[in-house]
Protein backbone atom coordinates (compact mmCIF):
# COMPACT_ATOMS: atom_id res chain seq x y z
CA UNK A 1 0.00 0.00 0.00
CA UNK A 2 1.04 3.17 -0.61
CA UNK A 3 1.79 6.16 1.38
CA UNK A 4 -0.33 8.86 1.49
CA UNK A 5 1.26 12.04 0.10
CA UNK A 6 2.29 14.67 2.34
CA UNK A 7 0.12 17.27 2.15
CA UNK A 8 1.51 20.80 4.47
CA UNK A 9 -0.36 24.26 5.07
CA UNK A 10 0.42 27.83 6.17
CA UNK A 11 -1.91 29.77 7.54
CA UNK A 12 -1.49 32.84 8.05
CA UNK A 13 -3.96 35.81 9.06
CA UNK A 14 -3.82 38.95 6.77
CA UNK A 15 -3.86 41.34 10.40
CA UNK A 16 -0.57 42.15 9.58
CA UNK A 17 2.82 41.87 7.46
CA UNK A 18 4.91 38.48 7.35
CA UNK A 19 6.65 38.35 10.52
CA UNK A 20 9.64 36.36 9.92
CA UNK A 21 8.38 33.90 12.65
CA UNK A 22 5.90 33.37 10.00
CA UNK A 23 8.12 33.46 7.28
CA UNK A 24 10.07 30.56 8.79
CA UNK A 25 6.72 28.44 9.73
CA UNK A 26 5.80 29.01 5.71
CA UNK A 27 9.36 27.52 5.16
CA UNK A 28 9.28 24.50 6.84
CA UNK A 29 5.96 23.59 5.77
CA UNK A 30 7.21 24.20 2.20
CA UNK A 31 10.61 22.10 2.80
CA UNK A 32 9.00 19.19 4.15
CA UNK A 33 6.65 18.98 1.54
CA UNK A 34 8.59 19.85 -1.80
CA UNK A 35 11.32 17.38 -0.15
CA UNK A 36 9.17 14.61 -0.21
CA UNK A 37 7.12 15.29 -3.58
CA UNK A 38 3.82 16.60 -1.78
CA UNK A 39 2.01 19.71 -1.77
CA UNK A 40 2.16 23.00 0.34
CA UNK A 41 -1.15 25.03 0.54
CA UNK A 42 -1.81 28.22 1.29
CA UNK A 43 -4.54 29.23 3.27
CA UNK A 44 -5.62 32.71 4.39
CA UNK A 45 -7.12 32.86 7.81
CA UNK A 46 -9.20 36.42 7.25
CA UNK A 47 -12.21 35.36 9.45
CA UNK A 48 -11.50 38.46 11.81
CA UNK A 49 -13.15 40.68 8.91
CA UNK A 50 -12.50 44.13 11.10
CA UNK A 51 -8.79 43.53 10.94
CA UNK A 52 -8.43 41.60 7.73
CA UNK A 53 -6.98 43.45 4.69
CA UNK A 54 -6.57 42.96 0.81
CA UNK A 55 -3.40 45.39 1.61
CA UNK A 56 -1.82 43.02 4.41
CA UNK A 57 -2.69 39.63 2.70
CA UNK A 58 -1.19 40.94 -0.70
CA UNK A 59 1.78 41.81 1.58
CA UNK A 60 1.66 38.54 2.66
CA UNK A 61 1.89 36.84 -1.14
CA UNK A 62 4.41 39.14 -1.77
CA UNK A 63 6.58 38.28 1.59
CA UNK A 64 6.41 34.08 0.15
CA UNK A 65 7.03 35.13 -3.22
CA UNK A 66 10.37 37.45 -2.63
CA UNK A 67 11.21 34.49 -0.11
CA UNK A 68 10.94 32.12 -3.18
CA UNK A 69 8.16 29.86 -1.29
CA UNK A 70 5.52 29.21 -4.46
CA UNK A 71 2.61 27.38 -3.50
CA UNK A 72 0.41 24.91 -4.98
CA UNK A 73 -3.46 25.22 -6.06
CA UNK A 74 -5.00 28.93 -5.42
CA UNK A 75 -4.96 30.27 -1.94
CA UNK A 76 -7.87 29.30 0.26
CA UNK A 77 -9.76 32.18 2.15
CA UNK A 78 -11.32 30.68 5.59
CA UNK A 79 -13.76 33.12 5.04
CA UNK A 80 -15.27 31.84 1.83
CA UNK A 81 -15.74 28.26 4.00
CA UNK A 82 -18.43 29.60 6.67
CA UNK A 83 -21.40 27.83 5.72
CA UNK A 84 -19.48 24.21 5.94
CA UNK A 85 -17.61 25.16 9.05
CA UNK A 86 -21.36 25.64 10.38
CA UNK A 87 -22.29 22.60 8.37
CA UNK A 88 -19.96 20.36 10.34
CA UNK A 89 -21.34 21.80 14.04
CA UNK A 90 -24.79 21.28 13.23
CA UNK A 91 -23.52 17.31 12.06
CA UNK A 92 -21.85 16.82 15.47
CA UNK A 93 -25.18 18.80 17.15
CA UNK A 94 -26.98 15.84 15.46
CA UNK A 95 -24.92 13.11 16.26
CA UNK A 96 -25.13 14.01 19.98
CA UNK A 97 -21.00 15.08 20.21
CA UNK A 98 -22.11 19.04 20.55
CA UNK A 99 -25.06 20.43 22.24
CA UNK A 100 -27.45 23.62 22.77
CA UNK A 101 -26.21 25.80 25.10
CA UNK A 102 -28.71 29.24 26.12
CA UNK A 103 -26.77 30.19 29.27
CA UNK A 104 -26.13 34.25 28.58
CA UNK A 105 -23.12 36.15 29.39
CA UNK A 106 -24.18 37.44 32.78
CA UNK A 107 -24.49 34.05 33.23
CA UNK A 108 -21.25 32.39 32.14
CA UNK A 109 -19.62 35.42 34.11
CA UNK A 110 -21.52 34.54 37.64
CA UNK A 111 -20.23 31.12 37.00
CA UNK A 112 -16.96 31.97 36.74
CA UNK A 113 -17.19 34.94 39.64
CA UNK A 114 -18.69 32.53 41.70
CA UNK A 115 -15.59 29.29 41.16
CA UNK A 116 -13.05 32.16 41.67
CA UNK A 117 -14.56 33.41 45.19
CA UNK A 118 -14.41 29.17 45.82
CA UNK A 119 -11.05 29.07 44.28
CA UNK A 120 -12.30 26.55 41.66
CA UNK A 121 -11.67 25.86 38.27
CA UNK A 122 -13.30 28.95 36.33
CA UNK A 123 -13.66 26.34 32.96
CA UNK A 124 -17.41 27.30 32.04
CA UNK A 125 -19.50 23.95 32.95
CA UNK A 126 -22.86 24.33 30.60
CA UNK A 127 -26.04 23.18 32.57
CA UNK A 128 -27.31 22.80 29.20
CA UNK A 129 -25.09 19.75 28.22
CA UNK A 130 -27.57 16.87 28.99
CA UNK A 131 -31.25 18.63 28.90
CA UNK A 132 -33.03 17.16 26.57
CA UNK A 133 -34.02 19.18 23.02
CA UNK A 134 -37.72 18.90 24.14
CA UNK A 135 -36.90 21.24 27.32
CA UNK A 136 -35.08 23.84 25.20
CA UNK A 137 -36.40 27.23 25.65
CA UNK A 138 -37.25 29.86 22.50
CA UNK A 139 -34.13 31.53 23.06
CA UNK A 140 -30.45 32.51 21.13
CA UNK A 141 -28.31 29.74 21.44
CA UNK A 142 -24.24 28.50 20.76
CA UNK A 143 -23.55 25.32 19.53
CA UNK A 144 -20.81 23.69 22.02
CA UNK A 145 -18.66 20.67 21.92
CA UNK A 146 -18.96 17.84 24.81
CA UNK A 147 -15.53 17.78 25.71
CA UNK A 148 -14.36 14.74 27.48
CA UNK A 149 -14.70 15.19 31.78
CA UNK A 150 -12.80 12.15 33.29
CA UNK A 151 -9.22 11.05 31.87
CA UNK A 152 -6.61 12.44 29.83
CA UNK A 153 -5.50 13.35 26.26
CA UNK A 154 -2.21 12.39 25.01
CA UNK A 155 -1.23 13.87 21.61
CA UNK A 156 2.10 12.73 20.03
CA UNK A 157 3.85 16.08 18.99
CA UNK A 158 7.14 15.55 16.65
CA UNK A 159 9.07 17.77 18.11
CA UNK A 160 7.72 18.02 21.78
CA UNK A 161 7.38 14.24 22.50
CA UNK A 162 4.09 12.63 24.10
CA UNK A 163 2.24 15.71 25.93
CA UNK A 164 -0.75 14.95 28.35
CA UNK A 165 -3.19 16.63 30.01
CA UNK A 166 -6.19 15.84 32.39
CA UNK A 167 -9.71 15.99 30.46
CA UNK A 168 -10.69 18.40 33.45
CA UNK A 169 -8.65 21.23 31.79
CA UNK A 170 -10.70 21.47 28.47
CA UNK A 171 -13.63 22.89 28.49
CA UNK A 172 -17.17 22.78 26.32
CA UNK A 173 -15.69 25.42 23.68
CA UNK A 174 -18.15 26.95 21.24
CA UNK A 175 -18.53 25.81 17.63
CA UNK A 176 -21.41 27.92 16.40
CA UNK A 177 -22.21 31.71 18.22
CA UNK A 178 -25.76 32.56 18.48
CA UNK A 179 -25.20 34.57 15.13
CA UNK A 180 -24.46 31.45 13.59
CA UNK A 181 -21.03 31.81 12.60
CA UNK A 182 -18.22 29.66 13.28
CA UNK A 183 -15.36 30.52 15.47
CA UNK A 184 -11.71 30.11 14.55
CA UNK A 185 -11.34 26.20 16.41
CA UNK A 186 -13.46 25.04 14.43
CA UNK A 187 -12.91 26.61 11.02
CA UNK A 188 -9.30 24.82 11.46
CA UNK A 189 -9.98 21.82 11.74
CA UNK A 190 -12.80 21.65 8.95
CA UNK A 191 -9.92 23.52 6.80
CA UNK A 192 -7.22 21.21 7.40
CA UNK A 193 -9.47 17.97 6.64
CA UNK A 194 -11.12 18.92 3.72
CA UNK A 195 -7.53 20.24 2.55
CA UNK A 196 -6.50 16.74 3.12
CA UNK A 197 -3.69 18.36 5.23
CA UNK A 198 -0.91 15.28 6.68
CA UNK A 199 1.50 17.51 8.97
CA UNK A 200 0.58 20.35 11.02
CA UNK A 201 3.76 22.28 11.27
CA UNK A 202 3.78 25.69 13.31
CA UNK A 203 4.49 28.00 16.42
CA UNK A 204 4.24 26.12 19.63
CA UNK A 205 1.99 28.70 20.94
CA UNK A 206 -0.80 26.74 19.25
CA UNK A 207 -0.18 23.67 21.26
CA UNK A 208 -3.02 23.95 23.66
CA UNK A 209 -4.76 24.49 20.41
CA UNK A 210 -4.07 21.14 19.52
CA UNK A 211 -5.68 19.62 22.44
CA UNK A 212 -9.47 21.61 21.72
CA UNK A 213 -9.18 21.04 17.98
CA UNK A 214 -8.27 17.28 18.54
CA UNK A 215 -11.30 16.72 20.37
CA UNK A 216 -13.56 17.90 16.75
CA UNK A 217 -11.48 15.37 14.82
CA UNK A 218 -12.32 12.71 16.86
CA UNK A 219 -16.27 13.89 17.38
CA UNK A 220 -16.19 13.83 13.51
CA UNK A 221 -13.95 10.39 13.06
CA UNK A 222 -11.69 12.23 11.27
CA UNK A 223 -7.85 11.14 11.81
CA UNK A 224 -5.58 13.00 13.27
CA UNK A 225 -2.55 15.36 10.97
CA UNK A 226 1.12 14.51 12.34
CA UNK A 227 1.93 17.58 14.65
CA UNK A 228 4.83 19.16 14.83
CA UNK A 229 4.86 22.25 17.39
CA UNK A 230 7.72 24.72 16.58
CA UNK A 231 9.56 26.95 19.65
CA UNK A 232 9.36 30.61 18.61
CA UNK A 233 12.29 32.55 17.78
CA UNK A 234 13.47 35.42 20.15
CA UNK A 235 15.99 38.05 20.14
CA UNK A 236 19.65 37.91 21.28
CA UNK A 237 18.25 38.84 24.66
CA UNK A 238 16.22 35.56 25.30
CA UNK A 239 12.79 37.32 24.96
CA UNK A 240 10.34 36.74 22.00
CA UNK A 241 11.37 38.71 18.63
CA UNK A 242 9.92 41.67 18.82
CA UNK A 243 9.83 45.52 17.36
CA UNK A 244 12.30 46.46 20.05
CA UNK A 245 14.59 43.86 18.44
CA UNK A 246 14.83 45.66 15.51
CA UNK A 247 13.54 44.51 12.09
CA UNK A 248 10.70 41.37 12.36
CA UNK A 249 8.66 41.60 8.83
CA UNK A 250 9.90 39.87 5.93
CA UNK A 251 9.03 42.87 3.67
CA UNK A 252 11.38 44.81 5.94
CA UNK A 253 14.43 42.52 5.01
CA UNK A 254 14.28 42.32 1.94
CA UNK A 255 13.94 46.27 1.73
CA UNK A 256 17.58 46.30 3.14
CA UNK A 257 18.57 43.99 0.74
CA UNK A 258 19.18 40.80 2.02
CA UNK A 259 19.26 37.74 -0.56
CA UNK A 260 16.42 35.45 -0.40
CA UNK A 261 18.68 31.98 -0.24
CA UNK A 262 20.90 33.91 2.39
CA UNK A 263 17.38 34.26 4.69
CA UNK A 264 16.29 30.73 3.29
CA UNK A 265 19.91 29.10 4.45
CA UNK A 266 19.42 30.47 7.73
CA UNK A 267 15.42 30.36 8.84
CA UNK A 268 16.14 27.00 7.90
CA UNK A 269 19.22 26.95 10.23
CA UNK A 270 17.31 29.06 13.12
CA UNK A 271 15.53 26.19 15.09
CA UNK A 272 16.93 23.02 12.99
CA UNK A 273 19.98 21.68 12.18
CA UNK A 274 21.59 18.66 10.12
CA UNK A 275 24.82 18.02 11.62
CA UNK A 276 27.15 20.55 11.46
CA UNK A 277 25.97 22.46 8.36
CA UNK A 278 25.75 25.91 8.06
CA UNK A 279 25.41 26.61 4.75
CA UNK A 280 23.91 24.84 2.31
CA UNK A 281 21.72 25.18 -0.90
CA UNK A 282 17.74 24.75 -1.55
CA UNK A 283 18.18 21.69 -3.01
CA UNK A 284 20.31 20.54 0.08
CA UNK A 285 17.64 22.02 2.48
CA UNK A 286 14.82 20.34 0.52
CA UNK A 287 17.09 16.62 0.94
CA UNK A 288 17.79 16.99 3.87
CA UNK A 289 14.82 18.87 6.34
CA UNK A 290 13.09 16.62 8.54
CA UNK A 291 10.95 17.06 12.13
CA UNK A 292 13.74 15.06 14.22
CA UNK A 293 15.69 18.09 13.48
CA UNK A 294 14.02 20.67 15.04
CA UNK A 295 15.20 22.00 18.56
CA UNK A 296 13.05 21.65 21.56
CA UNK A 297 14.41 25.18 22.88
CA UNK A 298 13.45 28.82 21.62
CA UNK A 299 16.30 29.48 18.72
CA UNK A 300 17.55 32.89 19.04
CA UNK A 301 17.65 35.71 15.69
CA UNK A 302 21.23 36.59 15.19
CA UNK A 303 21.78 39.62 12.49
CA UNK A 304 25.87 39.02 12.33
CA UNK A 305 24.73 34.85 11.09
CA UNK A 306 22.37 36.14 9.14
CA UNK A 307 24.62 38.84 7.55
CA UNK A 308 27.59 36.05 7.17
CA UNK A 309 25.28 33.29 5.24
CA UNK A 310 24.42 36.20 2.83
CA UNK A 311 27.39 37.11 2.03
CA UNK A 312 28.69 33.26 1.07
CA UNK A 313 25.32 33.10 -0.76
CA UNK A 314 26.05 35.84 -2.69
CA UNK A 315 28.84 34.96 -3.55
CA UNK A 316 27.94 31.49 -4.81
CA UNK A 317 24.94 33.16 -6.87
CA UNK A 318 24.57 33.04 -10.48
CA UNK A 319 25.83 36.23 -11.66
CA UNK A 320 22.65 36.61 -14.04
CA UNK A 321 20.33 35.44 -11.09
CA UNK A 322 22.14 38.29 -8.60
CA UNK A 323 21.26 40.98 -11.08
CA UNK A 324 17.88 39.79 -11.30
CA UNK A 325 17.38 40.00 -7.54
CA UNK A 326 19.12 43.10 -7.67
CA UNK A 327 16.88 44.68 -9.80
CA UNK A 328 13.92 43.19 -8.08
CA UNK A 329 15.54 45.19 -5.00
CA UNK A 330 15.46 48.63 -6.37
CA UNK A 331 12.17 48.03 -7.84
CA UNK A 332 11.11 47.05 -4.29
CA UNK A 333 12.71 49.82 -2.37
CA UNK A 334 11.71 52.22 -4.84
CA UNK A 335 14.46 52.87 -6.73
CA UNK A 336 14.99 53.88 -10.45
CA UNK A 337 15.74 50.88 -12.50
CA UNK A 338 18.98 49.94 -14.15
CA UNK A 339 19.77 52.01 -17.69
CA UNK A 340 20.65 48.96 -20.38
CA UNK A 341 24.51 50.31 -20.19
CA UNK A 342 24.08 49.97 -16.41
CA UNK A 343 22.89 46.46 -16.44
CA UNK A 344 25.79 45.99 -19.01
CA UNK A 345 28.25 47.15 -16.58
CA UNK A 346 27.23 45.45 -13.84
CA UNK A 347 26.49 41.72 -15.81
CA UNK A 348 30.26 42.59 -17.00
CA UNK A 349 31.58 44.00 -13.15
CA UNK A 350 29.28 41.27 -11.00
CA UNK A 351 32.30 38.56 -10.77
CA UNK A 352 34.03 41.43 -9.06
CA UNK A 353 30.74 43.00 -7.13
CA UNK A 354 29.89 39.99 -5.30
CA UNK A 355 32.69 38.81 -3.32
CA UNK A 356 32.08 39.76 0.34
CA UNK A 357 29.15 41.65 0.05
CA UNK A 358 26.17 40.70 2.42
CA UNK A 359 23.57 43.05 1.13
CA UNK A 360 22.55 44.27 -2.15
CA UNK A 361 23.04 48.08 -0.86
CA UNK A 362 27.10 47.24 -0.55
CA UNK A 363 26.76 45.74 -3.82
CA UNK A 364 25.68 48.82 -5.33
CA UNK A 365 28.01 50.64 -3.69
CA UNK A 366 31.08 48.29 -5.17
CA UNK A 367 29.46 48.67 -8.29
CA UNK A 368 29.50 53.01 -8.55
CA UNK A 369 32.33 52.99 -10.45
CA UNK A 370 30.11 51.25 -13.47
CA UNK A 371 26.44 53.08 -12.58
CA UNK A 372 28.26 56.48 -12.96
CA UNK A 373 29.34 58.89 -16.01
CA UNK A 374 32.40 60.62 -16.48
CA UNK A 375 32.74 63.52 -15.47
CA UNK A 376 33.64 61.03 -12.07
CA UNK A 377 32.69 63.53 -8.91
CA UNK A 378 34.59 62.02 -6.18
CA UNK A 379 33.04 62.10 -3.01
CA UNK A 380 35.27 63.48 0.56
CA UNK A 381 36.98 60.71 1.49
CA UNK A 382 38.59 59.72 -2.22
CA UNK A 383 38.94 63.03 -3.00
CA UNK A 384 41.90 63.50 -0.64
CA UNK A 385 43.59 61.21 -2.57
CA UNK A 386 43.98 63.75 -5.33
CA UNK A 387 46.55 65.78 -4.09
CA UNK A 388 48.63 67.78 -6.50
CA UNK A 389 52.15 64.97 -5.77
CA UNK A 390 48.94 61.91 -7.07
CA UNK A 391 47.53 64.45 -9.87
CA UNK A 392 50.99 64.05 -11.72
CA UNK A 393 51.43 60.80 -11.26
CA UNK A 394 48.20 59.89 -13.14
CA UNK A 395 49.33 62.42 -15.44
CA UNK A 396 52.14 60.51 -16.21
CA UNK A 397 50.49 56.99 -16.32
CA UNK A 398 47.98 58.54 -18.93
CA UNK A 399 50.45 58.02 -21.88
CA UNK A 400 51.86 54.14 -20.71
CA UNK A 401 47.94 52.84 -20.54
CA UNK A 402 47.16 54.27 -23.80
CA UNK A 403 50.20 51.38 -25.26
CA UNK A 404 50.07 48.83 -22.19
CA UNK A 405 48.03 45.43 -23.48
CA UNK A 406 44.69 45.73 -21.81
CA UNK A 407 45.76 42.48 -19.79
CA UNK A 408 45.54 42.13 -15.47
CA UNK A 409 49.44 41.11 -15.86
CA UNK A 410 50.46 43.99 -18.10
CA UNK A 411 48.25 46.41 -16.16
CA UNK A 412 49.98 45.66 -12.94
CA UNK A 413 53.22 45.58 -14.37
CA UNK A 414 52.86 49.16 -15.60
CA UNK A 415 51.08 50.72 -12.25
CA UNK A 416 54.14 48.95 -10.20
CA UNK A 417 56.74 50.18 -12.35
CA UNK A 418 55.61 53.85 -12.35
CA UNK A 419 55.32 53.62 -8.28
CA UNK A 420 58.90 52.15 -8.11
CA UNK A 421 60.38 55.00 -10.50
CA UNK A 422 58.41 57.30 -7.74
CA UNK A 423 59.54 55.36 -4.74
CA UNK A 424 55.86 54.51 -4.06
CA UNK A 425 54.59 51.08 -3.00
CA UNK A 426 51.47 50.56 -5.30
CA UNK A 427 49.09 50.82 -2.34
CA UNK A 428 50.01 54.61 -2.49
CA UNK A 429 48.78 54.93 -6.04
CA UNK A 430 46.16 52.83 -5.76
CA UNK A 431 44.13 55.14 -3.95
CA UNK A 432 44.36 57.97 -6.17
CA UNK A 433 43.84 55.25 -8.96
CA UNK A 434 40.53 54.80 -7.19
CA UNK A 435 38.82 58.28 -6.85
CA UNK A 436 39.89 58.29 -10.56
CA UNK A 437 37.76 55.52 -11.62
CA UNK A 438 35.02 55.27 -9.10
CA UNK A 439 35.24 58.35 -6.96
CA UNK A 440 34.74 55.80 -3.95
CA UNK A 441 37.10 54.40 -1.60
CA UNK A 442 35.00 51.08 -1.26
CA UNK A 443 35.15 49.38 -5.11
CA UNK A 444 36.77 46.38 -7.10
CA UNK A 445 40.39 46.59 -7.08
CA UNK A 446 41.70 49.18 -9.93
CA UNK A 447 42.52 46.50 -12.32
CA UNK A 448 39.77 44.61 -11.85
CA UNK A 449 37.39 48.28 -13.01
CA UNK A 450 40.42 49.03 -15.46
CA UNK A 451 39.38 45.52 -17.51
CA UNK A 452 35.45 46.19 -16.71
CA UNK A 453 35.96 49.67 -17.93
CA UNK A 454 38.14 49.05 -20.74
CA UNK A 455 40.99 50.97 -22.63
CA UNK A 456 39.22 54.42 -23.94
CA UNK A 457 37.11 54.81 -20.57
CA UNK A 458 39.97 53.66 -18.07
CA UNK A 459 42.56 56.67 -19.92
CA UNK A 460 39.52 58.99 -20.25
CA UNK A 461 38.70 59.15 -16.09
CA UNK A 462 42.32 58.85 -15.06
CA UNK A 463 42.98 62.04 -17.75
CA UNK A 464 39.80 64.03 -16.12
CA UNK A 465 41.53 63.25 -12.48
CA UNK A 466 44.70 64.07 -13.91
CA UNK A 467 43.14 67.42 -14.54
Amino acid sequence: MSQTPVVTRFAPSPTGALHIGGARTALFNWLYARGRGGRFLLRIEDTDRARSTPENTQAILDGLTWLGLDWDGEPISQAAGAERHAEVARQMLAEGTAYKCFSTQDEIEAFRENARAEGGSTLFRSPWRDVAEADHPDAPFVIRIKAPRDGATTIHDEVQGEITIGNDQLDDMVLLRSDGSPVYMLAVVVDDHDMGVTHVIRGDDHMTNAFRQAMIYRAMGWDLPVFAHVPLIFGPDGKKLSKRHGATGAAEYQQMGYPAAGMRNYLTRLGWSHGDAEFFSDEEARAWFDLKGIGKSPARFDTKKLENLCRQHIAASEDAALLHELEAFLDATGQLPLTESQRDGISRAMPHLKDRAKIFPELLEKAHFVLTERPIEPDQKSAKALDDVSRGILAELTPQLQTASWEREALEGVVTALAEAHGLGLGKIAGPLRAALAGRMVSPSVFDMMLVLGRDESVARIGDAAG
